[in-house]
């Protein structure tokens, strides 16, 4: 078609013409490939290949092979450091959120009267795991609180689940640090929920058939009573034998503080978290003090009446300080508050840069036949007869790893970014987070046995109580593969937070602050505001799932305006709006808050305009006056297609 204002094979009308031809040609090519070869999809969710972009092996000089051997060492040390610093910075992350939190962790339990709600009970239990980052500590402030009678058992039990689920925010954390590389992202996040997936469904059947029929207490009570239990040796304790070097320079706590709070001790209010004297000595003295009466002497000991007062004698303990700790707060002077802000800030920060650091040295590492081999050795299942043995292997291997550290918080937390990476697999990986939760219970076991005469039936009990509640959720969620819904579950929010970033740190406040703070809170107000707002919640969310399912699987027995949520207004059916006002949101941060920024914005503006101006100076001797200003416009674009 002749250019307007053009002359058929005049300069203007050809260099039109030759931009469309070459613009259908750029064009053409791809329709017509698409249309003859269609491009598979990927599957996001299979494993990367992780190919070997160097030399073989083979093909090597002997340098260049002696080389590479000292590289294979050096990168093997290097990933061993790194992982001891991950985990050191894991343990001085509990200290941090115990310094932040503990005694607000403490507060939160002295209310028996809400602790005998089984709701309350359970988001308590999540709430003072997430403070205290260790569900070792709230079990021992739990058990400390059986014994001394301010809680009962029976009451616990929903505590302990509460704590079960709470352990699995830090591989939550973990996995919210991979969010650079959107399938890793995808991977590493579902990796990390299966686990609270697996704990949230669990809870959601065992913890009403614990309230109806107290299966739990009543099976362990019957373990308690049948075997003639002795206190035994203390619980193995592997892991700090190799990290306490280390994190004891950085920061120790006195733990005491924290149960004595929960059990009521006034005096704990007003002592710090930080440990200041770390070599003490008890001494016990037999001392005679005055009684208001005869009733109240001590029995077995001297009671006599001197100058109208009745005096008796009575063991008292003193401790003497020997020796201060070597920690670097030690001489700070500071309030636990600021000590565990700043600790906070450094171990996410060592945490964070470790991670990036051992994902980059294993992509390095796990390259050509090694990877291979490694894939295979972890995600292979056993020839067909046995094929089904191998998940229960990884339980074991769970259990037995997390028995060696002594946290599941740690091996849950050192799997993520191998599941991010591509070298084990989501499907693999379920097992293994099973494992874990079997393998925390058992060293809570062994710690138990190693309790007081006095603590030590009530401290097993709860131990007790923890394992059987992890594999009766096991015996739910994985023999049958149709059963196995945690790790759809992971999986379909995997897919969600690789699409919208920021819905993983949503999800974080979501479910482990402020859903546990409102039932809390409604807990307090009484069970009769709790079922008030909590049944039509539940009624709601039940037929939200029921009709998503049904849209999937049989949309034709719905009515016609369910078979999709389009009748509703976008942002209650999408996070696409929300995630505008997000993006939206973050763009202005950019662009409004950094000064920095805004100010080197408009210095490349100012450039810019320079530079278009001397442009339009050195095009001025090539301005041809023929051509209007239109014609010279549409020679511009058709030149760019060209």
């Amino acid at each position: 078609r002749p250019h307007r204002g053009a002359l058929p094979f005049s300069p203007l009308f050809l260099l039109s013409f030759y931009a469309e031809l070459a613009r259908k040609d750029v064009k053409d090519p791809e329709s017509r490939s698409e249309e003859s070869e269609p491009e598979e999809e990927q599957d996001p969710w299979d494993l990367p290949e992780l190919r070997d972009t160097g030399l073989k092996w083979s093909g090597e000089e002997r340098s260049g092979k002696v080389l590479r051997v000292l590289k294979s060492i050096v990168k093997f040390i290097l990933l061993l450091g790194l992982l001891y610093v991950f985990v050191c910075s894991l343990d001085i992350l509990s200290s941090a959120f115990q310094l932040v939190g503990g005694k607000a962790a403490g507060d939160i339990f002295q209310d028996n009267a809400v602790l005998s709600n089984p709701v309350a009970g359970l988001v308590i239990g999540v709430l003072v795991t997430v403070l205290v980052q260790s569900s070792s500590t709230s079990s021992s402030i739990v058990v400390s609180m059986v014994s001394s009678g301010l809680l009962e058992v029976k009451s616990a039990v929903p505590i302990i689940m509460g704590a079960n689920i709470g352990t699995s925010v830090t591989n939550t954390i973990v996995a919210v640090m991979q969010a650079g590389d959107r399938n890793e992202f995808r991977r590493a996040f579902a990796g990390a929920t299966v686990h609270d997936f697996f704990n949230w469904l669990s809870v959601l059947v065992l913890l009403p058939l614990e309230v109806a029929s107290g299966y739990l207490y009543r099976l362990t009570k019957l373990i308690i009573d049948s075997f003639n239990i002795q206190t035994g040796a203390d619980a193995p304790d592997l892991l700090k034998v190799i990290t306490e070097p280390l994190t004891k320079n950085i920061i120790e706590l006195d733990t005491s503080v924290i149960r004595d709070i929960a059990t009521g001790d006034p005096a704990a209010r007003n002592k710090s978290l930080v440990k200041i004297w770390c070599k003490t000595e008890k001494i016990t003295n037999l001392v005679n003090i005055t009684v208001p009466g005869f009733a109240n002497c001590t029995p077995g000991a001297l009671c006599w009446e001197e100058d109208g007062q009745i005096w008796t004698q009575e063991n008292q303990t003193e401790t003497n300080n020997l020796g201060k700790c070597t920690h670097m707060f030690v001489y700070a002077n500071l309030p636990d508050l600021a000590v565990g802000l700043i600790l906070l800030a450094l171990s996410l920060l060592a945490l964070c840069t470790c991670l990036i650091l051992i994902v980059k040295l294993l992509n390095s590492m796990l390259k050509g036949q090694v990877a291979v081999v490694i894939k295979k050795v972890l995600n292979t299942d056993f020839p067909f007869p046995f094929a089904w043995v191998t998940g229960y292997i990884a339980i074991l291997v769970g259990a037995g790893m997390t028995f060696i550290v002594q946290s599941s918080s740690v091996f849950t937390s050192a799997i993520t970014p191998l599941v991010g990476i591509g070298v084990i697999s989501l499907e693999r990986a379920y097992p293994l987070t099973l494992g874990s939760n079997i393998g925390t219970t058992t060293t809570a076991i062994l710690a138990a046995l190693a309790s007081p005469g006095e603590t030590l039936a009530n401290s097993l009990q709860i131990s007790l109580c923890h394992f059987f509640f992890n594999i009766s959720g096991i015996l739910l969620w994985y023999p049958i593969p149709f059963t196995r819904i945690p790790i759809r579950l992971a999986k379909a929010l995997g897919n969600r937070t690789a699409k919208y970033r920021w819905f993983a740190a949503l999800y974080l406040i979501l479910i482990f602050l402020l859903f546990p703070l409102l039932v809390l809170g409604l807990s307090i107000a009484g069970w009769q505001v709790l079922v008030g707002v909590g049944v039509p919640v539940v009624v709601l969310a039940i037929f939200v799932v029921v009709v998503n399912i049904m849209q999937k699987r049989c949309p034709r027995f719905l009515p016609s305006f369910l078979r999709s949520w389009d009748f509703l207004p976008k942002p209650l059916h999408s996070l696409k709006p929300w995630d505008k006002v997000v993006t939206a949101g973050m763009s202005f941060c950019r662009t409004r808050c950094c000064c920095c920024c805004k100010c080197c914005k408009e210095k490349e503006k100012d450039e810019e305009k320079d530079d278009m101006k001397t442009k339009d100076k050195t095009l001025e001797m090539y301005d041809n006056p023929a051509l209007t200003i239109e014609d010279e416009a549409k020679v511009k674009v058709t030149a760019t297609h060209l």
